[in-house]
């Protein structure tokens, strides 16, 4: 599913992605660790939105690309 929108520039494309990935987590079909964006004439060239590394039990890392510290599946006790 490719969803157009207007966004000022890759970081403010990324909050975005992120805030709908999470939204559609909700549903058993998404898998927002997939989730990236890429400029209108650059759609070859993806950009990650979430770090998406293989964790311990076979889950995925949920928090933003480039992340600090330890990977998760959760974000200041929001399930992902």
């Amino acid at each position: 599913m490719h969803l157009p929108v207007v966004a000022s520039d890759l970081l403010g494309a990324q909050r975005l992605a992120r805030v709908v990935a999470r939204w559609a987590s909700m549903l058993p079909q998404a898998d927002p660790g997939e989730t990236t964006v890429s400029f209108e004439d650059e759609q070859g060239v993806r950009h990650r939105v979430f770090c998406d590394l293989r964790l311990p039990g076979g889950g995925r890392c949920l928090l933003g690309v480039d992340h600090d510290g330890a990977c998760a599946r959760r974000l200041g006790g929001l399930r992902l």
